[in-house]
């Protein structure tokens, strides 16, 4: 299309016309370039990304929540390893109510507490010049009652609480207790278990099928330690190396 010799001279009726003349030869020629485009791009090499649709699967596995639930996660039944106290809690109802039941709620919690008791043993002289004392409760062994023991010795094996800590907890909670005391319910009266520990290695030495003895990496007075260990998993071959080795 050329352009006329004198754009003034033109009417507002032919400028109209020629402006949108303009614009569709605009937008043709975008679209011949769109398409060579897209045509330079598929002889030079891949394809652009494919058009995917998402993949159900991650619905699919998602599981279903239960009916009646309203979408919330349902908790499984909570059985307490104690001993469950039951406390009945009156509410407050208008007059011509009529009782429906309970609705139970189940609170867990932990009790630690200090508690001090003084014994006063009755002391009693027979005819004889024998002077009897009442004895203590079963249980008491010392100026520590069996409840702290358990608690001192759960502390430091299974909590792996050092006894600095240790020491610092009992104070913090109420307990009269210097650092010696607190070693010598570790180390002290351990008698019972020291003889449990004995039984269960006589059990095993007993009847195993095999035993073998190695060393550890811990010393104690100057002498290296050793490991016996008893079961069933020892083949002959590694017992008779190890046999062999030592």
């Amino acid at each position: 299309m050329a352009p006329p010799a004198d754009p003034d001279a033109l009417s507002a009726a032919e400028l109209k016309a020629l402006v949108n003349a303009l614009l569709g030869n605009v937008a043709e020629l975008e679209r011949t370039v769109a398409a060579q485009r897209e045509e330079i791009a598929r002889l030079k090499g891949p394809k652009g990304r494919p058009p995917i649709k998402p993949s159900g699967m991650e619905r699919a596995t998602e599981p279903k929540p239960p009916r009646g639930s309203h979408g919330r996660r349902r908790r499984g039944k909570v059985v307490p390893r104690v001993a469950v106290e039951e406390r009945v809690l009156r509410a407050a109802v208008p007059p011509g109510s009529r009782f429906r039941g309970y609705q139970d709620f189940l609170v867990q919690d932990l009790v630690l507490r200090t508690e001090a008791v003084r014994y006063r043993r009755e002391r009693w002289l027979t005819p004889e010049g024998q002077l009897i004392v009442a004895p203590l409760p079963g249980g008491v062994d010392g100026h520590f009652g069996p409840e702290l023991r358990r608690y001192v010795l759960a502390q430091y094996h299974q909590g792996q609480a050092t006894v600095p800590r240790l020491l610092a907890q009992l104070r913090a909670i109420g307990i009269a207790i210097s650092k010696r005391q607190v070693l010598r319910l570790l180390i002290g009266g351990q008698r019972r278990f020291l003889d449990e520990s004995r039984d269960v290695l006589r059990a095993g030495l007993a009847s195993a099928a095999w035993i073998t003895v190695d060393d550890t990496g811990a010393r104690h007075r100057a002498a290296n330690g050793s490991c016996t260990q008893v079961g069933t998993t020892t083949s002959p071959g590694s017992a008779a190396r190890r046999a062999g080795a030592g």
